[in-house]
């Protein structure tokens, strides 16, 4: 496969130039390497000699590449996106839709005449967009509201006198809908009371920086981003840390952001994102708020499960995708299931031979190299010393 390379601000200029075997630095950031079928940026795929998109070859020939069940359920697209995230710098406080908000939104934008590539535009398609981040590094992220007696605790040690209302409003009523009216409230203020405040905050924040790991990162944004009150999410939100080969997964509304680390990402195919602050981009604070879920989150850090030979899986509530790794200390030996789903494979380490069990074909994977095994592939074999992430979709 050959696949894109979106370039933004935040990305890394080594991880994915190094991943790939590239020129290291890059000359600009590279964030992401997007592998499938998403109008974005579709993945080509080497088919009799010559490079077609996914898209243009799901659409030739949909079964045999998706498999007839998943063809059927997911009107003939491939229903995953899978990715290399490489954060040099931290991405956005930012949720995703439910499938209802995205079908709503994405008309509603389209009534509106907002064209599709426009930078104020939320809604990029119809779906929604559950994913898994699993660490390649370590890693840390944002992920969800923390317990709001902690919320409440860590804001009155650098905000007392200046949001002395807000607060009190907020312990008068300690559950969602009091976060909920806390953090619009936040949110929504206006600039010269936000400056008041981020200021206040940092100022007390520097005294006690180092007792916990959340005030020393809203000194890290605030340095990129002085005048925005995102700066106060990592005492908001769960600051959690992956170890590699760790995982989470998000589902629809929940607030999150990754500060930095590299990551195989794997989500339904969907480019919808609703941003609340700490980015360039667009930002929609009344959109954003319609979708989140302001539930005291508790985190459940994921560990592949060994299920069969030299893979495991990482168990998640989506429909779209399964995420999988396989390897082994010695030498990998592994034969796949007969019932299976499109799968894309990708290489971060070592060398593996992927063959047609039926056929004895077989290619080589190194380090970088990704491959897409269509459903009509009855059984394959892998065989090396390697490290290879696995996309498929429940079966």
């Amino acid at each position: 496969m050959k696949n894109t390379i979106p370039e933004y601000a935040w990305g890394s200029h080594t991880a994915i130039a190094d991943l790939l075997g590239n020129k290291s630095p890059s000359a600009k950031p590279q964030a992401e390497l997007w592998m499938g079928a998403h109008p974005k940026a579709p993945s080509l795929v080497k088919y009799d000699d010559k490079w077609l998109s996914l898209i243009d070859l799901i659409k030739q020939s949909p079964k045999d590449i998706l498999g007839k069940e998943i063809a059927a359920k997911f009107d003939n697209k491939l229903p995953y996106l899978f990715k290399v995230l490489a954060a040099s710098k931290p991405l956005s406080i930012q949720a995703h839709p439910s499938i209802k908000q995205a079908k709503e939104g994405f008309e509603r934008e389209n009534r509106l005449g907002i064209a599709l590539d426009s930078p104020s535009r939320n809604y990029k398609d119809e779906n929604h967009k559950p994913e898994c981040i699993c660490a390649l590094t370590p890693f840390l992220a944002l992920y969800g509201f923390r317990k709001i007696s902690e919320i409440i605790s860590l804001m009155e040690k650098i905000c007392l006198k200046v949001l002395d209302r807000e607060l009190n409003n907020f312990k008068r009523q300690p559950n969602s809908e009091g976060l909920k009216s806390f953090f619009q409230s936040l949110i929504t203020m206006n600039s010269q009371r936000k400056k008041q405040i981020i200021e206040h905050a940092i100022t007390n924040t520097q005294k006690i920086a180092e007792d916990n790991l959340g005030f020393k990162w809203m000194i890290n944004l605030y340095k990129e981003y002085p005048d925005d009150i995102g700066i106060f999410a990592p005492i908001l939100l769960n600051l959690i840390s992956l170890k590699p080969g760790q995982a989470i997964f998000l589902p629809s509304g929940e607030l999150h952001a990754y500060l930095e680390g590299l990551g195989i990402e794997l989500m339904a195919n969907s480019d919808n994102v609703l941003r609340g602050g700490l980015t360039k981009k667009h930002i929609d604070v009344p959109e954003l708020l319609k979708v989140l879920s302001f539930e005291e989150t508790d985190v459940n850090i994921l560990l592949s499960q060994k299920d069969k030979d030299c893979e495991g899986v990482y168990y998640s509530m989506a429909k779209e995708f399964v995420l999988s790794v396989i390897s082994d200390e010695k030498n990998i030996s592994y034969t796949s299931s007969e019932k299976r789903s499109v799968e894309i494979i990708l290489c971060t380490d070592g060398k593996a031979s992927i063959a047609d069990v039926e056929l004895n074909e077989n290619i080589t994977l190194t380090k970088g190299a990704s491959i897409i095994i269509p459903s009509s592939v009855n059984k394959y074999r892998i065989q090396g010393k390697a490290t290879l992430y696995k996309a498929s979709v429940p079966v």
